[in-house]
């Protein structure tokens, strides 16, 4: 495949996340921050997102499996996870997150353990996604062409 049609294809893929609202304007935002001096800057804050997600997703997952939890301590988790996925434009996320806080707030264990599992579940989504998303960049690159910049 030539450098034009992985463009494209990097285009029409990434036109697709902002549509189907995977991600939003903070992302664009990310990447009009990247340049020259710092070409893989998305890359690096996004895969600090990866690792911090992770990190409060076991958290939340140990937290919520005590006999009595303590819903402030999983609240400031989620509140995190909510914040990190707000600063990469992780739409999907975020929103679990926000339902996930109020059922943090009535203390409703089953709610809570809902939305654990859809907050894992849009996180995987999202990273499968963004590592497609970066493997294209990658692709252009060893084809000759200029990486994307803001």
């Amino acid at each position: 495949m030539d450098v034009a049609q992985l463009k494209r294809q990097l285009f029409e893929y990434t036109t697709l996340l902002f549509h189907e609202g995977f991600l939003d304007e903070q992302f664009t935002q990310l990447q009009q921050l990247q340049d020259e001096n710092n070409p893989d800057f998305v890359v690096e804050v996004v895969s600090l997102f990866f690792d911090d997600s992770e990190r409060l997703l076991t958290e939340l997952a140990q937290a919520l499996d005590q006999q009595n939890i303590d819903f402030k301590r999983v609240d400031a988790h989620v509140h995190q996870l909510k914040g990190s996925s707000s600063s990469i434009g992780a739409q999907r996320v975020q929103r679990v997150c926000i339902a996930f806080r109020d059922y943090c707030q009535d203390k409703n264990v089953e709610g809570c353990l809902k939305c654990l599992q859809q907050v894992k579940h849009e996180y995987s989504l999202i990273k499968n996604k963004l590592e497609t998303l970066f493997n294209l960049e990658k692709q252009i690159l060893a084809s000759g062409g200029s990486p994307p910049m803001g």
